[in-house]
């Protein structure tokens, strides 16, 4: 009897809380494994190692059964058929796309085409580092503060260096979601197109609520927006991890361009390079910034002149983010640095359609969700620029 991939991760889950379990017991009393912990630590991990090859085994062999019946067909015309077959409730797509945590999955090129709007859509997306997970605990180690290192000749001594100093980022993870309804006459429609249902009903208002959340979002049952975590007028070497830097205007709701070209270069030149390095405000602040002029008369705002690329200022890339404050006093109005190396969103891959057509006769309520997570993960790596106070 097969055993199911749903079965296989909840026993690869026990088994990886049993490992933990026993690190943690040893990390308590400030010790290593004993010789008795080490083989089952090694034993446990061992059968995790076996579980995923299974569950590898498991995904082929569905794929194999589903790609049968799209030979005759293109791979994103039979992704078509087998995603507006779910949605209409037929039996052997629902069993076809049962997914390990209920619901049933959004069929893989859907998905990946989900994903791609949201990259069009959802502006913090741009610019951070996205990472696709299998699982909601992806961790990350980072170094805040680097082993120091030193130069000697042929036979002098070597003092001892510094330590590295490391420190674990979790992004805190929630469900986002979307809850249309649509008529069983449109579904059953055959013209009915799900890709624009999903752009019209879906993709949209999961790229608002992203925008807020990786901005805003309080981390409780969802990411840890940028704008959330602590501020201070300290250079990088004198801050804690996990509180940014923001430099002070000298007025409450103006700023200048000399102002704009000193938070410019609190960013140290390491991360002043390389892809994510861009300007963070919303469209009132825009419409600020983009009427000042240097010393010589001349505009520091440049509108660009391809499509779909950014304006830019003072050389800089300019996105338009709506859940930026306004121009205010002690507000955080612009953001500046490089996004990619500060903050990190995670997407748990796949997305599930959960359908009711029971509730209300005639129609049919669709419950799409993804797991969806952020946090900072370099608090050197972005500046605020803090309006003055009233």
């Amino acid at each position: 009897m097969k055993t199911s991939i749903r079965d296989l991760k909840r026993k690869r889950a026990s088994l990886l809380d049993e490992a933990e379990a026993l690190i943690a017991s040893a990390e308590a009393e400030t010790r290593d494994l004993s010789e008795a912990e080490q083989p089952e630590y090694e034993k446990r991990m061992a059968e995790v190692q076996r579980i995923d090859r299974q569950i590898e085994i498991a995904k082929g062999r569905e794929t194999g059964e589903r790609a049968a019946e799209a030979r005759s067909l293109g791979d994103a015309d039979a992704a078509k058929a087998e995603f507006r077959a779910i949605l209409r409730g037929e039996t052997r797509a629902m069993e076809a796309g049962t997914d390990a945590d209920g619901g049933f999955a959004v069929p893989e090129q859907i998905d990946r085409m989900i994903q791609a709007q949201l990259l069009d859509v959802s502006l913090m997306r741009r610019v951070a580092t996205v990472v696709s997970t299998a699982t909601t605990d992806w961790k990350k180690l980072i170094n805040t503060r680097g082993a120091s290192s030193g130069w000697a000749g042929e036979t002098d001594a070597r003092a001892e260096t510094a330590t590295p100093q490391l420190a674990q980022i979790a992004p805190p993870t929630g469900e986002l979601y979307a809850y249309p309804w649509v008529t069983n006459h449109l579904l059953q429609d055959a013209f009915f197109d799900p890709e624009a249902f999903l752009s019209e009903n879906v993709l949209d208002e999961f790229a608002m609520q992203e925008g807020a959340a990786f901005l805003t979002g309080d981390g409780a049952d969802k990411p840890k927006g940028l704008m959330t975590y602590p501020t201070a007028a300290t250079a990088d070497a004198g801050r804690a991890f996990g509180t940014m830097e923001h430099m002070v205007a000298g007025a409450a709701a103006a700023v200048t361009p000399d102002e704009l070209v000193d938070l410019i270069y609190k960013v140290r030149a390491p991360y002043r390079q390389g892809a994510g390095v861009a300007w963070m405000m919303n469209s009132a602040t825009v419409s600020k910034i983009r009427k000042l002029k240097d010393a010589d008369g001349r505009f520091i705002w440049s509108d660009s002149l391809t499509e779909g690329q950014p304006a830019r200022l003072l050389g800089y890339p300019v996105i338009e983010a709506e859940d930026m404050p306004d121009m205010a006093a002690d507000g955080l109005p612009i953001a500046f640095g490089n996004f990619r190396r500060g903050y990190t969103i995670t997407d748990r891959m796949g997305m599930t359609v959960i359908r009711d057509n029971v509730t209300k006769p005639g129609w049919t309520k669709l419950y799409f969700a993804k797991r969806v997570g952020g946090a900072l993960t370099d608090s050197n790596a972005v500046k605020f620029l803090k309006m003055a106070a009233a």
